[in-house]
């Protein structure tokens, strides 16, 4: 009996399944590069990765968890500026300033998005993934309380073991809006008339 033990098990070791999601969450961050990034092998299309059904609805927590993370850092960073400088590194401005109270406050008030940037390293294991997540999933999301992700069941299974598939992509860049169709034109109507 599998009492409260929440989670696909996947058919891995513990360890594995970790690994797994870290790859999937890593992978679907990755793919909001730039094309000029890749040395071989850019995703025909952004912000999206194919897996199954199985692994898309177990890597979207974490992916979500990510983005919400990376999201409260940004703020807590916007927070930090007005203790800031804009000086040059190394400079005599810079010095001063790091010498000053200033520093110790700024220290204070970004020292929560420093920690929360290290907690997504580990969630992620890879540093460029991180980079793309802080410069440009999270500010894209800025205004959005949840549900970042959506996953979509594709018809085809897998060709080795007839597996589900899904799409597992970012929410807002393929979005159908819905539209308006236009009244039909019976025969003695208006359009009859003129």
């Amino acid at each position: 009996m599998r009492h409260r033990r929440k989670g696909r098990v996947l058919g891995r070791s513990p360890s594995h399944q970790r690994a797994l999601l870290r790859n999937l969450a890593s992978a679907l961050f990755l793919t909001e590069r730039d094309a000029d990034e890749y040395l071989e092998g850019a995703p025909k299309v952004k912000g999206r990765i194919v897996t199954t059904l199985e692994k898309a609805k177990e890597v979207r927590p974490v992916v979500e968890r990510c983005i919400t993370l990376a999201r409260r850092a940004i703020d807590q960073r916007k927070g930090a500026e007005e203790f800031g400088t804009t000086a040059a590194r190394n400079s005599e401005e810079w010095k001063s300033w790091k010498k000053s109270d200033r520093y110790k406050k700024w220290v204070k008030a970004v020292a929560p998005s420093v920690q929360i940037r290290r907690r997504i390293n580990v969630m992620l294991g890879d540093k460029k993934a991180v980079e793309v997540l802080f410069n440009d999933v999270a500010k894209r999301f800025d205004g959005r309380p949840g549900g970042y992700t959506r996953i979509m069941r594709l018809a085809k299974p897998r060709l080795g073991d007839s597996g589900t598939r899904a799409i597992l992509e970012f929410v807002g860049v393929r979005d159908r809006a819905a539209q308006a169709s236009p009244a039909p034109a019976f025969e003695g109507g208006e359009a009859e008339k003129k």
